[in-house]
């Protein structure tokens, strides 16, 4: 399946928010532990069986976990595009933009936090970009977005 804001051309930036390397170490231990749990209380079972179901599972629950692609592309028309997953905003409908530093997200993500705005948050990633909307057509004020490289992402969308 290709998509045309995939395309290696028109890709200005792209990062994936993947979990962080040292969440598998306890993510395959607890699958190992539990698997070790099942030997112990089922022992009609073979030893193998339940490592070869959970150790798989907890991989793909971590692999689904940073699914997430952030990236900024140009569809062809010079104007780039900012893509949050399936989402995309065109850069014409911005009107600001800003990096939310990690020490200011819990501020931006509680009490402030617009009902309306379109939010993709991943709390393993550090800082956030904000971008304040102005499109008559859309009711949603602002997105905020996890990127581990928020001054990258707004540099590509500003290119």
């Amino acid at each position: 399946m290709s998509d045309t804001h995939t395309t290696a051309r028109s890709v200005r930036y792209r990062e994936r928010l993947w979990v962080p390397w040292w969440w598998w170490l306890p993510g395959l231990g607890l699958a190992a532990l539990i698997a070790l749990e099942i030997n112990q209380g089922v022992p009609a079972l073979p030893l193998w069986l339940p490592y070869a179901l959970l150790l798989p599972v907890a991989a793909v629950a971590l692999l689904w976990l940073g699914r997430m692609e952030v990236s900024v592309v140009d569809p062809g028309t010079g104007n780039a595009e900012l893509w949050v997953g399936r989402a995309h905003l065109p850069a014409s409908v911005i009107t600001r933009s800003a990096t939310v530093p990690k020490s200011a997200k819990s501020a931006a993500l509680g009490r402030q936090l617009d009902p309306a705005a379109y939010v993709v948050h991943r709390a393993w990633v550090g800082p956030l970009v904000l971008l304040v909307l102005d499109d008559p057509d859309d009711p949603t004020p602002y997105w905020l977005v996890s990127a581990r490289h928020p001054d990258r992402v707004l540099a590509a969308l500003n290119s």
